[in-house]
């Protein structure tokens, strides 16, 4: 699956090759004819159940199945919608963010397995997010400002946490500033300033400034957003980013033995917490016992949830 396989089709199919099992998706449904026809089209597409999606990943894992391959590519279009539209601050056409959200839509579903028990919009977020994320990184003028993670999550954080403190978008940040920055997303005060000064960098340029095509139907005003708006797209990722941990949680808990997994859920995933005493008198053991239980029940857990992470790709490896 290549992105060049978008630029140079506009249509709806996915293509296989039985030999070599890749995919590719070229979408006239494409963002370039008009947001608005886009979206209203892609809303067209039924979303899936749980049980359809599984059955579906499983016809492509198996058969490389293109009709199942492109059902499930298709019913997640609105998905990277939403996301993509939490970049349009950056000065860049909505419509090739969309186009390369979906390029890592179709990577995720190329790559996905519904046996690890996450549902393919989990899964795929992540891929969406990242396709979009580098095309706004190698689009803008800073050459090489996001080369670590660090940097990255300072690049797409920088201008939210800028507008929740009112600082002003040109010239330094007042040292306090830079300091609640710097902690709120763990990264060196230095930074802070260097990332914001480049942000900041090229001078003056009018709102009114045409973009995006040679028709000038588009002004730089048109993609700006407004900073202290709650923005829609941010809440479903962190739903969505929820849903992962927890798919994450379930799935680690199958390597707990039966008595582990009560313990846990009893102590640790209880809106009301059982005591110590409580799960000795049920088990007739000691306290002791009890917290011994619960913290190498604790410590299998966590390593069970970061294998899976990075199996799955939502961790890198390290």
């Amino acid at each position: 699956m290549t992105k060049a396989v978008i630029e140079k089709t506009k249509k709806t199919s996915l293509k296989t090759t039985p030999s070599s099992g890749n995919m590719s998706l070229s979408v006239a449904l494409s963002p370039e004819q008009g947001l608005s026809r886009y979206l209203d089209e892609i809303r067209k597409f039924p979303m899936l159940d749980k049980d359809e999606e599984f059955m579906l990943a499983k016809r492509w894992i198996e058969h490389r199945d293109q009709a199942a391959a492109e059902k499930m590519v298709t019913s997640h279009l609105r998905l990277v919608a939403k996301i993509a539209m939490g970049y349009r601050g950056y000065g860049l056409p909505i419509a090739e963010i969309i186009s390369e959200g979906n390029v890592g839509l179709m990577q995720a579903v190329k790559k996905f397995d519904p046996e690890k028990g996450f549902r393919l919009s989990t899964y795929a977020m992540w891929w969406i997010r990242a396709a979009i994320q580098e095309y706004v990184l190698r689009s803008w003028s800073l050459v090489k400002m996001g080369t670590t993670a660090a940097q990255k999550k300072l690049f797409f954080n920088l201008r939210r946490l800028k507008g929740e403190m009112k600082a002003i978008d040109e010239g330094d940040l007042a040292p306090e500033q830079v300091k609640k920055i710097a902690t709120s997303l763990n990264v060196k005060e230095d930074e802070v300033v260097s990332m914001n000064r480049r942000m900041s960098g090229g001078g003056d340029a009018s709102l009114n400034v045409t973009i995006g095509g040679d028709d000038g139907s588009a002004q730089w005003q048109d993609w700006l957003e407004d900073e202290n708006a709650q923005s829609q797209e941010t809440l479903i990722a962190e739903t969505q980013e929820h849903d992962a941990r927890m798919a994450l949680l379930e799935a680690a808990m199958g390597e707990l033995n039966e008595r582990e997994q009560d313990i846990i859920r009893q102590r640790r995933l209880s809106d009301s917490p059982k005591t110590l005493e409580e799960l000795a008198d049920v088990y007739k053991v000691s306290r002791e016992r009890i917290r011994q239980i619960e913290q190498r029940a604790f410590e299998k857990l966590q390593k069970a949830m970061l294998a899976s992470a990075k199996e799955a790709g939502l961790v890198e490896a390290g």
